[in-house]
């Protein structure tokens, strides 16, 4: 791989930080570093800079944050097409023009093997699936969502209690190995892409704040698999029956049976907090109150007592 090859990177949170680290440990030229627009945060709205942003000037790298990928948006920077874009997780739907801009296209490295788990939360889904395996695929981009063909995959297992939290981060290291590893070859032409298999595909939709609710009527391996693939966000939660708000960070599955009405607190003790679901016993092990800390069950039932709780959802 020539040193002096020219790579625009595209990206926008802490998950394509590490991609950006690796293209510039290859020597590439990237002349500029697309992301998203400063947003604001808090109560005080302040501006805040995206992960790949920080990255990049930390880098002494040249940041673009077009609003909208409109002709022309990337002004003095679109004057010399690059020999090749580098999109991961950039949060925009890229134009045809963008796509067509640089000499080798435009390549996404996507958390998930590719066709299951297009879109844009494919960690979460497969959790949510309850899939035993996922991994990292490069993909030349098209104009569909995450169709296009693929150059390389690479696999990894799911942890049976894994979160997509440490699943995030796992799948960012695998896939920064994976684009250092079959960025010479696609840039040299190399490395043909294989079209996908359109009948296998499966889609994973953004996740929001409103799929945070639990629904006790759901079993309790439904639940599991929720409560993990909302943490860290949006976090899964839930409301007794008395009004009070908590969010549930970790929970598993009890094998044995009940027949108390679904949300019923069975059992609350240093062990956790079982409660009855639409099937099985699902056992919250950490959870949190508005504006407080995470906290263990046993420090959390330390202070609040939970006897003839029912959690409503």
């Amino acid at each position: 791989m020539s040193s002096v090859s020219r790579i625009v990177f595209a990206g926008t949170p802490d998950f394509a930080v590490p991609f950006l680290r690796v293209l510039l440990s290859t020597g590439v030229n990237i002349p500029v570093v697309l992301t998203q627009p400063d947003r604001p945060v808090g109560r005080g709205r302040k501006l805040v800079q995206s992960p790949v942003k920080r990255e990049a000037l930390e880098q002494g790298l040249e940041v673009c944050q077009p609003a909208e990928l409109t002709t022309g948006a990337l002004g003095k920077f679109g004057e010399t097409a690059p020999d090749l874009l580098v999109v991961v997780a950039y949060g925009l739907l890229l134009p045809s023009w963008l796509i067509d801009w640089p000499r080798l296209g435009a390549i996404n490295v996507h958390a998930s093997l590719l066709p299951r788990w297009r879109g844009a939360a494919p960690i979460q889904h497969a959790i949510l699936a309850g899939d035993t395996e996922t991994g990292a695929c490069i993909m030349k981009i098209d104009s569909g969502l995450d169709t296009g063909p693929v150059y390389s995959c690479r696999s990894l297992a799911i942890g049976p209690e894994e979160n997509a939290g440490v699943l995030h981060g796992r799948l960012a290291q695998l896939g920064g190995e994976l684009l250092r590893d079959s960025l010479p070859q696609i840039l040299e032409n190399t490395l043909p892409p294989v079209p996908q298999n359109n009948a296998g595909a499966t889609y994973a939709p953004k996740i929001g704040k409103e799929d945070a609710p639990l629904n006790w009527r759901q079993s309790a391996t439904e639940l599991a698999r929720r409560v993990r693939a909302f943490n860290p966000w949006p976090v899964s939660e839930t409301v007794t029956d008395d009004g009070k708000r908590v969010r549930v960070w970790e929970a598993v599955v009890l094998k044995e049976e009940c027949t108390e009405v679904p949300g019923t607190v069975i059992v609350a003790n240093k062990q956790g907090i079982n409660v009855a679901t639409g099937k099985g016993v699902l056992r919250i092990l950490s959870l949190q109150l508005p504006g407080g800390n995470v906290m263990k069950a046993q420090a959390y039932l330390n202070a609040h007592s939970l006897e003839g709780t029912v959690f409503v959802y």
